[in-house]
């Protein structure tokens, strides 16, 4: 994804407190804002990385090793490795590294974005 002048990107999302935008049900989405929310939503599409993403946010202290990730699969390390890195490329998840191994959390910033995207309001009777 480009980084073009104007155009909001995750990391503007993350920093905010604000919602990026109103919820869907309310108006209609920007294609601009649309291109960038995608990939998180698309990352999420997966069985495997919405498991991993839910392994990563409710981790006890905010954060999980990868070596407490992979013995929870019947997958390879690399196959693993690939989910997580689309997770990172969405913007879901920061990592870091100590030692040998990589560490994990959630950005809260970007989460509450999509769930206030996702919002809908309970029709009055």
């Amino acid at each position: 994804m480009s980084k073009q002048a104007g155009l909001l990107t995750l990391t503007d999302l993350n920093a905010a407190d604000a919602p990026c935008c109103p919820p869907i049900a309310q108006h209609r989405i920007p294609a601009e804002t649309a291109a960038v929310l995608a990939p998180a939503f698309k990352a999420l599409g997966d069985p495997v990385r919405l498991q991993l993403m839910s392994m990563i946010a409710s981790a006890d202290g905010g954060e999980i090793c990868v070596c407490d990730l992979t013995p929870a699969f019947e997958l390879s390390g690399p196959t693993i490795s690939h989910h997580l890195k689309t997770l990172r490329e969405a913007g879901l998840v920061a990592a870091e590294r100590r030692g040998t191994w990589v560490y994990y959390r959630a950005r809260p910033g970007i989460m509450r974005q999509l769930a206030a995207l996702l919002t809908v309001a309970e029709p009055t009777a």
